[in-house]
């Protein structure tokens, strides 16, 4: 391990500007802190160089610490700035917006959905959802509109064990959300074009060219997802299909996809040589045709990392750096991490660097346990090692972030990488011919149609080998679900026991062994401390849903439309019409909980004349304006009350 960080300076810059984006939320909001340790580490850094020549090796650490402290301001400076931009400011009124669309419509079942970008004053990144009409389905990256509207905040549903929708919009710089109708918003006629923007429009027209070509369906939706990163089109079957067999790398523009883009130009450009000038110069061609990709590919962040990550190895082979190691990576990590800081939060980020980190440190000792002389089994055994290798690193992230695990990810992968890069290079001709086809009179339509033919065929076969994965029996465990300082445990174990294996070294099995232990030791904590079995009405919107919920899974019961649900110490009464209307009764009804759901003439006042409620649950299949009258007039009772569209999912131990 200490060969690893001794040969990975890179590594170790990566430390403080982590530890600056893990500890930012919870330092003051203000330019102050990060003024005063960039001057700290400034002031360090000019004393590192005023020591004398004999105290250069024994006070080498200043220079350290003066950039350590330098790197974690400058990280949490821009952590600052980025929360600031997704911070909800909006006025508390309707109010008129000029913006501009920051990235290609997707089309949803009601709605075409547009990230926008508003105007200063208020600067703020919107996303926002447009009636279906002709003029939201010509919007393109970079129009400016004008819309009125008064944006609301993002939030969660508030349910148990739900994802945080919330934390995710704003990882990614969205500070507000709303719905348009058609006459809510108009073209401004004027068409904003930056390096992004446009990147973003030539990925538009790129995918228009595809399906110019014949490409429909699952195939179009699978093939401008693997080759321009776009996932707009895949169907929820098809990203479930891929992940429960552990393929779901595999649709992601990543180091696979663009190595095999680097092994084709490497191949185009071989006449310039291996070596001199024209080595470099071939080399240069290469980075620069790497970054036309990812401009073509909307400069997407998985596309620009993986882009990264081959222009710092095309760049090392100028050094004379025959391979691409683990120094290579933390580079490519720090440079997207000091300009993107949220991106640390980001799965993709961290699944995409794990693989690879994973890769690079358990591919040579796994191939190296054997080495088959038969080229064929030599290529079936590398393969295992890759897949193998990957999955070893990933383990513990997939387990923190999903729950699950897919048993037959090895199979998988022996099967789908290798036709994976045969869909890409089929790719070419296919997109060659094409041009020349549109371009040349003369030329055979034929051919780019058989390459078609053959594109579909391959893709077909890809995604019959994922459904067909996903059927075979146990291909996926479920439920598994590990905390962050487990997953952290787990990590550790898992690559410090490979590498005592790899260096027999006593302290590092030690230190393995320790790791193991706590992580099983949290595990049973966390087991023996399960949460009870809870009654919920959850904020499931515009439906009604009040289930039994324990070990992160919701249990249906039998519900009366109109009477008292099943509870061991508790009174629970759910009305859901106005077949209470016109009762009448001396003395009320003393209950507990009194749910109300559906109807939309309830009567507060009969309410209170009937029944007694210690607290009103009002449900998420209540219309809105009814719930806000009930609400106002329970509060003016003094009845507490509990509206789960605003306060989130109602729970009750059960």
């Amino acid at each position: 391990m200490n060969d690893l960080i001794g040969k990975t300076p890179f590594f170790r810059l990566i430390i403080p500007v982590a530890g600056a984006i893990i500890s930012s939320p919870f330092l003051p909001d203000n330019g102050l802190l990060p003024a005063f340790l960039s001057l700290s580490g400034l002031l360090f850094i000019l004393l590192s160089f005023l020591r004398g020549e004999h105290h250069q090796f024994t006070r080498r650490w200043i220079f350290g610490a003066g950039t350590y402290l330098f790197l974690f301001a400058l990280t949490l400076l821009q952590c600052q700035e980025q929360r600031a931009g997704s911070e909800y400011n909006f006025p508390e009124k309707n109010r008129a917006y000029l913006a501009v669309l920051l990235e290609i419509p997707v089309e949803k079942e009601r709605s075409v959905q547009c990230p926008v970008r508003t105007a200063p004053p208020l600067e703020k990144k919107v996303m926002l959802y447009l009636e279906k009409s002709n003029r939201a389905a010509v919007l393109q990256p970079g129009d400016e509109i004008i819309f009125t509207a008064q944006p609301e905040p993002f939030r969660n549903f508030g349910n148990p064990g739900e994802w945080d929708y919330a934390g995710y919009m704003r990882n990614r710089g969205f500070s507000a959300r709303d719905f348009l109708s058609t006459g809510e918003w108009e073209l401004t006629g004027r068409r904003r074009a930056t390096p992004y923007l446009l990147a973003q429009r030539c990925r538009m027209n790129v995918l228009n060219f595809y399906r110019s070509l014949g490409l429909e369906g699952e195939t179009y939706a699978f093939i401008a997802a693997v080759t321009l990163g776009y996932k707009a089109y895949l169907s929820d079957d098809i990203k479930e299909a891929f992940r429960a067999s552990g393929t779901a790398h595999l649709l992601a523009v990543s180091g696979l996809h663009t190595g095999i883009i680097y092994l084709i130009l490497s191949l185009l450009l071989s006449p310039l040589g291996h070596r001199g000038k024209g080595f470099r110069i071939r080399q240069w061609v290469i980075i620069l045709m790497l970054w036309c990709y990812a401009f073509v590919a909307g400069l997407s962040p998985s596309v620009v990392r993986a882009v990264i990550m081959l222009s710092l190895y095309c760049l090392g082979r100028l050094q004379q750096v025959r391979s691409f190691t683990a120094n290579t990576l933390a580079a490519a990590a720090f440079l997207i991490l000091i300009f993107q800081p949220n991106s640390l939060y980001d799965i993709s980020f961290q699944m995409s660097f794990g693989a690879v980190f994973s890769i690079l440190w358990f591919q040579p000792r796994i191939a190296a346990l054997a080495k088959p002389r038969n080229k064929a089994l030599a290529y079936l055994w590398n393969l295992v090692a890759l897949s193998l290798s990957a999955q070893l690193g990933l383990f513990p992230l997939v387990l923190y972030n999903f729950g699950t695990f897919p048993t037959w990810f090895f199979l998988s992968n022996i099967l789908m990488v290798p036709l994976m890069g045969i869909i890409i290079y089929s790719m070419i001709p296919l997109l060659l011919t094409s041009w020349l086809q549109a371009s040349l009179s003369g030329f055979p339509e034929w051919l780019p149609q058989l390459l078609r033919h053959l594109v579909q065929l391959l893709t077909n076969a890809m995604l019959h080998i994922v459904q067909f994965m996903e059927s075979l029996p146990s291909a996926q465990l479920t439920g598994l679900h590990i905390s962050l300082p487990s997953a952290i445990l787990l990590l550790l174990f898992i690559f410090l026991f490979s590498h005592f294996i790899y260096k027999q070294r006593p302290r590092t099995l030690i230190i393995a062994l320790s790791s193991l232990l706590s992580f099983q030791l949290l595990l049973l904590r966390e087991q023996l401390q399960t949460a009870p079995v809870q009654l919920v009405v959850f904020n499931s919107s515009p439906h009604s849903e009040i289930s039994l919920y324990a070990d992160e899974t919701r249990y249906p019961i039998a519900i009366p439309d109109n009477g008292l649900l099943q509870h061991p110490r508790k009174k629970i009464l759910r009305l859901s019409d106005g077949s209470f209307n016109h009762f009448t009764a001396n003395d009320t009804f003393r209950v507990d909980i009194l749910i109300l759901s559906h109807y939309c003439c309830f009567d507060a006042e009969q309410l209170c004349r009937l029944f007694q409620p210690s607290l009103i649950v009002l449900d998420s299949s209540l219309p809105r304006y009814t719930a806000a009258t009930i609400r106002n007039r329970c509060l003016a009772r003094g009845i507490p009350i509990h509206d789960v569209r605003q306060n989130g999912a109602y729970s009750l131990n059960f």
